[in-house]
């Protein structure tokens, strides 16, 4: 039995470009055009985060179709993956500023991360709730 996704990544697209330019052309804005300060700083790690979200909806997409889980990843699930690994590289780079990156420090953030979504998707498994015998159609079964 095949687990098919009941959207595509077209859904995707116009979050996907608009936090593609608006991240790292954000990003570039606060580089060139900006003084370091505290303000500037913190837009920085905002744009990083937005713009990493960006790059990371694709793979996570692609991942949720390659590893399908019951129930099925919705839309929501797939942004929020993207959006922890925005956060995950943000946090790096806010670690590097003041030499507190390890080995350590990067791996045990990302199993921390890890476990969160792991957590979260356990919650959420809990809550689906199988198909009843009223929603099975014996009469057009899918092949």
């Amino acid at each position: 039995m095949e687990n098919k996704q009941p959207y595509s990544f077209l859904s995707f697209s116009p979050a996907f470009f608009f936090m593609l330019v608006v991240g790292w052309g954000g990003l570039a804005w606060t580089v060139f055009f900006t003084l370091p300060t505290v303000w500037q700083r913190w837009g920085l790690f905002v744009f990083l985060i937005i713009g990493l979200t960006a790059i990371a909806l694709p793979i996570t997409y692609f991942l949720n179709i390659r590893f399908p889980s019951t129930p099925p990843a919705n839309p929501i699930v797939v942004l929020r993956q993207a959006i922890w690994v925005g956060i995950y590289g943000s946090t790096l780079a806010w670690l590097q500023l003041g030499h507190l990156v390890s080995s350590w420090t990067f791996l045990g953030l990302a199993v921390g991360i890890f476990v969160i979504e792991s957590l979260i998707r356990l919650v959420e498994r809990t809550r689906w709730q199988p198909p009843t015998m009223d929603e099975i159609d014996f009469f057009h079964p899918e092949e």
